[in-house]
């Protein structure tokens, strides 16, 4: 009982001290916390003296950067490891129907490193500014036809500083004589755009194509339904993520981050607006008629409001059994003037008026149930019925709901191949930001999976290895953490000792068995003897009951034995009775006494 309480009071006194430590180090303004954090940063360091030199953790191992290369055809690649903008064209237009002062497009392109690489030599593209409009592209080494090999495009994106509300999407530059790439802005036309968006709480992956109406010739937007993958951490953990867009010719189509796929469908099904319009539409010239009844039910013409309906009856009536508790102060008002309350020295009657103390709870109703005139609580009215309404049949003209009749849909048109889209021969990225420092990198355009994944793993996958490499354990995080807050100690010994103490506390608290030891300094039979005896005994009595069974058993033989005997004996004497007074009879007869004269 006594290791009890001990390890109680243990326990309270570690959890007093880390509540204590976490409210020093919130108010980290006091002289008292810099003491005590100087106090645990002294403990530290001669903890620190005190570990032997061979308790230092490895180096850290270092990935060796390398520019990626294509390992096969490819239409656009851009790695930026040259640390030039060489082959990217700056646009140098203005945003329509924008005031003059943002609609340039003067926002900053930069090739830097990225901060805090890990991989020294990776450049990549940064929109440097915020807050301005950016443009900037590059020409594809041939125009992209989309005939009957796939379509890759693939790219890195780092949000350095987070994102508020900006993109980070590329666009596939439709190739048309009128295309001019110093002048690219919001309006020119594209086949593709792909990549991440956010704006407030809304964080999207687009994949917009751009389809032909082979009918009217005119160009419409369709948009991939939004994925069901959460996407919020690509926007926030400020790490460096793989988008990828695989688009087939057999119309399917693949968006993935990091190569997992976050999104798939098909260009004619998961598509909004669709591409294709419906065969028939509502027409438009069609009007509901006059008669046309879409009541489903309706008042019954034939109910009659009963006699005894009240609608004058008020819901809520005053409840005549209650009683007005006792100690209620009928002449004490709820409030009363504040007594301590004072006029201001600037009041000025004439243009105030007449000053008048606050009103404030009447401290005389605080002892009692209630001040001022009582009044009896008001309840549900039994008899209150509300205003009266027939009641609802069935309408038996009941038309349903009217719609306008079906028309062929002059506008219909059937495209089967929507991968056949425009071909273009540029990549752009067109993008408003409110954040800086956002970081691309490593463009690829091809057909081929394969030198898709071959260049994710020279340029991305040599990121991942690095940041991996980089990071500390758990440990080390704890540590790290602990450094930055001193009273994570307390907390971190307490996580520990906790378990600790109550396995002893399950084990100490458990009966305690004699010991060997103890038991020889007494006559006392150990547990062991004690079973032993205890087994022989029920054996001794089971045999004892059974030897028991047996003599009662043969008792009850040899008295049955006895019994046949006697009456044996009995029958004998019997009969040699019979047989003495048979012939003592005989005897008698044969007398001469007792013989009869004869006759003649």
């Amino acid at each position: 009982m006594e290791l009890k309480w001990l390890l109680y009071v243990t326990l309270l006194a570690l959890g007093t001290l880390a509540v204590q430590a976490h409210d020093m180090d919130d108010d980290n303004d006091g002289d008292d916390v810099v003491d005590v954090e100087d106090d645990l940063d002294d403990g530290i360091e001669e903890a620190e003296e005190l570990k032997p030199e061979t308790s230092t953790s490895p180096p850290t191992p270092k990935v060796t950067y390398k520019a990626p290369v294509p390992t096969g055809e490819v239409y656009f690649a851009e790695s930026f490891d040259k640390g030039t903008l060489d082959g990217w064209i700056l646009s140098r237009a203005k945003k329509d129907d924008t005031d003059d002062e943002i609609a340039k497009y003067d926002g900053k392109w930069e090739v830097q490193d990225m901060k805090d690489t890990k991989l020294p030599g990776d450049k990549g593209l940064v929109l440097v500014t915020r807050a301005k409009h950016h443009a900037i592209s590059s020409k594809l080494s041939k125009p992209f036809v989309f005939d009957t090999k796939p379509l890759i495009i693939q790219y890195e994106v780092n949000f350095q500083n987070g994102i508020e509300c900006g993109g980070a999407y590329v666009k596939l530059l439709s190739k048309t004589p009128e295309l001019s790439l110093d002048q690219f802005h919001d309006k020119t036309p594209y086949t593709i755009m792909f990549g991440p968006d956010k704006c407030g709480e809304d964080y999207k992956l687009h994949f917009i194509f751009r389809h032909k109406n082979p009918k009217t010739g005119k160009y419409e937007e369709k948009h991939a339904k939004r994925p069901d993958a959460d996407l919020k951490t690509y926007f926030t953990d400020k790490k460096t993520h793989l988008y990828t867009l695989v688009l087939n010719p057999d119309n399917s189509f693949e968006i993935l981050v990091d190569q997992t796929v976050v999104n798939s469908g098909n260009l004619l099904n998961d598509m909004s607006p669709p591409v294709n319009p419906p065969r028939e539409i509502e027409d438009p010239n069609d009007q509901k008629p006059e008669d046309w009844d879409e009541r489903p039910k309706i008042p019954d013409p034939d109910a009659v409001k009963p006699d005894d309906w009240d609608e004058d009856a008020p819901a809520k009536i005053a409840d005549e059994n209650a009683v007005k508790p006792e100690g209620w102060l009928d002449d004490e008002p709820e409030y009363v003037a504040d007594p301590d309350a004072e006029k201001p020295e600037d009041w000025d009657e004439d243009m105030d008026g007449e000053w008048e103390a606050p009103q404030i709870a009447n401290p005389k109703c605080e002892t009692a149930p209630g001040c001022g005139t009582w009044q009896r609580p008001m309840i549900d009215n039994p008899n209150y019925k509300g205003k009266w309404k027939p009641p609802m049949i069935d309408n038996v003209n009941y038309q349903g709901i009217w719609k306008p009749r079906k028309i062929p849909n002059p506008d219909f048109f059937e495209d089967l191949e929507p991968f056949k889209m425009t071909p273009f021969s540029a990549v752009g990225l067109e993008l408003w930001s409110m954040t800086s420092d956002i970081f691309f990198d490593n463009f690829i355009i091809c057909t081929e999976r394969a030198v898709a994944d071959d260049w994710a793993s020279d340029g991305w996958g040599l990121k991942k290895a690095a940041d991996g490499a980089a990071e500390p354990g758990v440990v080390g995080q704890m540590m790290a953490a602990a450094e930055e807050r001193p009273w994570l100690w307390v907390v971190y010994i307490l996580t520990v000792a906790l378990p600790v103490f109550l396995v002893v506390l399950f084990y100490c608290s458990g009966k305690k068995q004699p010991s060997a030891a103890e038991y020889k300094k007494t006559d006392a039979p150990q547990p062991d003897v004690m079973d032993e005896e205890k087994e022989e005994e029920k054996d001794k009595g089971d045999k004892e009951e059974e030897e028991e069974e047996e003599a009662n058993e043969e008792k009850l033989g040899s008295d049955a034995d006895i019994g046949s005997a006697s009456q044996e004996e009995d029958e004998d004497e019997d009969e040699e009775e019979r047989k003495a007074a048979s012939e003592e009879e005989e005897t008698v007869n044969r007398s001469p006494r007792n013989r009869k004269p004869r006759k003649d």
